[in-house]
């Protein structure tokens, strides 16, 4: 197995919000990635005395442990989980009720000889690719689906929208939300390599469509992440005029993993 990760805060000064690890059993069968986005809130309190990048650490550090020492457990059942234990962290100090309490997007992927487990919660990507080269987008659409005048203010997608029906759907303090995830299983012998990213990562192809996802697992393939990122940073930097980030902040948290199974 080969692994590769990278990841950048979007800016120097800044935390990185984002979350990432390979986990490998004692057993040397199979792995884990665990790739999660922290939710960066808008300017105002969230209920809680701890920052995003203190809960992605957090849930992160439960969700590498869960997917390694719990391999039977299904990955929506191992996020749950997670949640819950990170939840009770903090749950005396803090208003985890405050629909800003720290959150973050979800990628998770498992393999043993048998299967691939995959699980994707909000806007973050996984990409999967067949021995014959095929790559397939694993998403959670359900934010990018929704009209842009219903995300008009943070005001009015915390009320109506934020871990609710018809809505989005996050990894903050609330365990049930793991059965909102996409999830799924496929067997081993049709998958080679899987990529994960966040989606300052996937913005080479949701925001500046610089090729598909095809093209940007490809690129991740031949030169690594890190050269994503580096595009992504040029493009960002080039991009004066707003043409593409329009109102969005110039630079993002970006992280992307590479595992060949």
């Amino acid at each position: 197995m080969r692994t590769e990760l990278a990841s950048e805060p979007s800016d120097a000064d800044r935390p990185n919000e984002d979350f990432a690890a390979v986990g490998l059993p004692a057993s040397g069968q199979g792995g884990s990635v665990v790739v999660l986005d922290g939710v960066t809130p808008p300017k105002g309190g969230t209920g809680c005395l701890h920052s995003v990048p203190w809960f992605t650490a957090r849930l992160g550090d439960a969700l590498t442990e869960l997917t390694v020492s719990l391999p039977d457990v299904p990955l929506a059942d191992a996020l749950s989980r997670a949640i819950a234990r990170t939840a009770a962290a903090h749950a005396a100090t803090c208003d985890l009720s405050h629909p800003r309490t720290p959150q973050a997007t979800v990628v998770l992927a498992r393999w043993n000889p048998a299967a691939v487990e995959y699980l994707v919660l909000s806007d973050s990507a996984l990409l999967v690719e067949s021995p014959e080269g095929v790559v397939t987008p694993v998403l959670d659409d359900r934010l990018a689906l929704l009209p842009r005048s219903a995300l008009a203010t943070d005001a009015l997608v915390d009320a109506t929208l934020r871990n609710k029906e018809g809505g989005f759907f996050t990894a903050a303090a609330d365990p049930s939300v793991a059965a909102r995830a996409v999830t799924g299983t496929l067997p081993r012998g049709e998958v080679r390599a899987l990529a994960a990213l966040t989606d300052g990562a996937g913005r080479w192809v949701e925001r500046f469509r610089e090729g598909d996802w095809t093209d940007c697992f490809r690129l991740v393939r031949k030169e690594g992440p890190q050269a994503l990122l580096d595009r992504v940073r040029e493009l960002e930097r080039a991009d004066a005029a707003r043409t593409f980030l329009g109102g969005s902040k110039t630079h993002d948290d970006a992280t992307v993993v590479y595992a060949e199974l």
